[in-house]
């Protein structure tokens, strides 16, 4: 695959996602894909989730749904996005409200490995401890009780 599929891939992905609809985001990752995201971060421990995840449903089922029972008001900008080949890399700026009315300010980047068209590896890489800081403000990361 060309580097310019990939990244219309990844940067369609994305806008699939915001639909909150997994129908939309699951044809985007290949059946056994992989999300990594750091250990114990404060979204998978708000949530009771895991860290990270495999399996295209369970993947896009979270990214479209389980994500917005932390977060509201999501507005995400893209401050890059870089490809070489089956390789994307997106910087992108995360403001949202958290449930329990904090604001929360994050940069991520992922790296995207993608086969046969599809995403088969999404690595996520953040600053856990201002995460933590966001969601818990400073007390001890605990699951929130959301609905």
């Amino acid at each position: 695959m060309d580097t310019e599929q990939s990244r219309h891939i990844v940067i369609n992905a994305w806008k699939a996602f915001a639909s909150q609809d997994p129908a939309q985001a699951a044809p985007f990752f290949a059946e056994d894909a992989v999300w990594i995201a750091p250990k114990d971060n404060a979204t998978a421990v708000a949530l009771g989730a895991p860290s990270g995840m495999t399996g295209r449903d369970v993947i896009a089922r979270f990214l479209t749904q389980g994500f917005h029972r932390l977060f509201r008001e999501v507005q995400i900008d893209f401050l890059g996005v870089y490809a070489d080949g089956d390789t994307v890399v997106v910087e992108e700026r995360m403001r949202a409200t958290v449930v329990n009315g904090r604001a929360y300010d994050m940069t991520y980047v992922f790296v995207f490995k993608l086969e046969v068209g599809k995403i088969k590896l999404m690595r996520e890489y953040m600053d856990t401890l201002t995460a933590e800081m966001m969601i818990f403000d400073g007390e001890r990361a605990h699951r929130l009780d959301i609905a």
